[in-house]
């Protein structure tokens, strides 16, 4: 709701909360202006800004931001719906009409809750390896556009990513190398950089959940610690761990009671996805025909699906729950315990087949959500699928009412993920030119209901966000004028 008239802020703002517990959220978004304003926590009764929270036993990540001509309140049920209206305070504020002494916002009230509980973001470090100041500067952007969940790829074939004390040479021998260079020095978060990372993602509202890959995508794994690989094909060495020796599931199970330790998630993420590309020397192995001949199993499917239920058993009894790609819907996980990622966006039949067999969902489908492909036709050096590419109209206008089996089954999708993919991406300036601004469309398909949205509006409203960009030096692609900021070239092989 919007009424004539317009506040007019001094740049020394007072800001009250009703609560002591919201003092460090409100912190933390006075640290935030870096001196464009003077924001000071005052008492409540005198302050231009009163942030107040109601039933705080609720968890609701809804919120009511208002703005008159005394000021503006700020009502939540929970700390998380007061993190997130000053979020939308802060874009009011930055992107506000000012001159040297005043700051003017239109007056508005808004009644604002998200569409979906799960608003994420993935990010692949395994292939190319970002760090800590990069990844923090990640979460900032997504804690601004009220994301929520960041999904992090730490293990796969070019590089074990994630410090395991049991099995040192998991980082010191399988962090070596990247996607471009096989020789690369071996680079990885130690486990006090997760820990901070981590608290950095909390103080911000943002769920961090580790993926550790399996059965497959194991080669970084099995360099450092070859005795528990299952071996390859031709094109993908030593892909898998070995199913069928039993001191894998030791090995495996021990670096997740780490894991396990360092992220306060309740999921934990194993991958299992296209185990077909490495399984060719399971027929082989001595291992695996004692495995099936012990347990009746009739191929090897019916082997990776005792592989993935025995160590989906490990990470339940760790507290955990399952995540998997959209693989495992054939592999009888059970229900109660599993969410599944669909990916295949060419096989909407798997997203049906998940949700009839009441699985919990999170939409991910690599057309439009996998920030690897391109975003305009003209770009050459992003992935294309027969030609379709994932621009930002696309990803603003997911996920459609027509998606095979969404509107029959919609209480069982949790929401929607966007996945960064780094093979093609090789440093932090090509990073942010795949994220941005493709990572406010998928804000916006993720907080609001399709009849809501309004492709124009949200255009109008990116422009602002361009320029908040450019104050922050953070690279993008610009839609509205493509010539600005070119595609990167020559950063990372085709």
């Amino acid at each position: 709701v919007v009424e004539k008239g317009m506040l007019k802020l001094s740049s020394n703002l007072s800001i009250g909360v009703n609560s002591d517990e919201l003092r460090p959220v409100v912190q933390q978004f006075t640290k935030d202006f870096n001196g464009q304003l003077s924001l000071n926590l005052t008492e409540f009764a005198q302050a231009r800004i009163k942030v107040v929270i109601e039933n705080p036993e609720e968890t609701d990540e809804g919120y009511v931001l208002q703005t008159t001509r005394e000021g503006i309140t700020i009502h939540a049920r929970s700390e998380t719906g007061i993190f997130y209206a000053l979020q939308s305070l802060k874009q009011l504020l930055l992107f506000a009409e000012k001159d040297k002494e005043t700051t003017k916002l239109p007056l508005v009230k808004i009644n604002d809750t998200p569409r979906f509980s799960w608003r994420g973001l993935m990010l692949d470090e395994s292939r190319h390896f970002f760090g800590i100041d990069k990844v923090k500067q990640l979460l900032d952007l997504m804690a601004m556009h009220k994301l929520n969940v960041f999904h992090w790829h730490l293990t796969d074939v070019p590089g074990w990513r994630i410090e395991i004390k049991q099995y040192p040479k998991l980082t010191t021998v399988g962090g070596i190398g990247n996607d471009t260079n096989p020789d690369a020095e071996a680079k990885f978060y130690t486990q006090d950089e997760i820990r901070e990372i981590v608290k950095y993602a909390t103080e911000r509202h943002i769920e961090i959940i580790p993926e550790i890959d399996m059965p497959g995508h194991a080669r970084a794994a099995n360099r450092a610690y070859p005795e528990f690989s299952g071996g390859g094909s031709k094109a993908h060495p030593e892909f898998t761990f070995n199913p069928g020796y039993e001191d894998t599931y030791r090995f495996l199970t021990n670096i997740l009671r780490e894991v396990a330790e360092l992220f306060p998630s309740k999921y934990i993420h194993l991958g299992g996805d296209e185990v077909h590309y490495g399984n060719h020397a399971w027929k082989t192995n001595a291992h695996v025909k004692d495995l099936m001949q012990k347990h009746h199993l009739n191929n090897l499917k019916e082997v990776e699906a005792y592989f993935v239920n025995r160590m989906a058993d490990s990470i339940q009894a760790l507290g955990k729950t399952v995540i998997g790609w959209d693989e495992i819907v054939d592999l009888n996980l059970p229900r109660e315990n599993s969410l599944v990622m669909w990916w295949r966006h060419d096989k909407p039949k798997v997203l049906k087949n998940a949700l009839a067999k009441n699985y919990r969902v999170v939409l991910c489908p690599r057309i439009p959500l996998y920030f690897d492909f391109d975003q305009d036709a003209a770009h050459q050096y992003g992935r294309k699928w027969g030609g379709a590419f994932s621009p930002l109209e696309m990803i603003h206008a997911f996920p459609p009412d027509t998606l095979s089996g969404f509107n029959e089954y919609n209480n069982q999708v949790n929401g929607l993920q966007a996945n960064i993919w780094t093979e093609r991406i090789q440093n932090e300036e090509r990073l942010d030119y795949m994220t941005y601004p493709r990572i406010s469309a998928l804000a916006e398909a993720g907080w609001t209901k399709n009849e809501m949205k309004n492709l124009e509006d949200f255009k109008r409203r990116l422009k602002p966000m361009l320029r908040y960009l450019n104050i922050k030096e953070i690279n993008y692609f610009n839609p509205f004028d493509p010539a600005q900021n070119p595609e990167p070239v020559g950063l990372y092989r085709k």
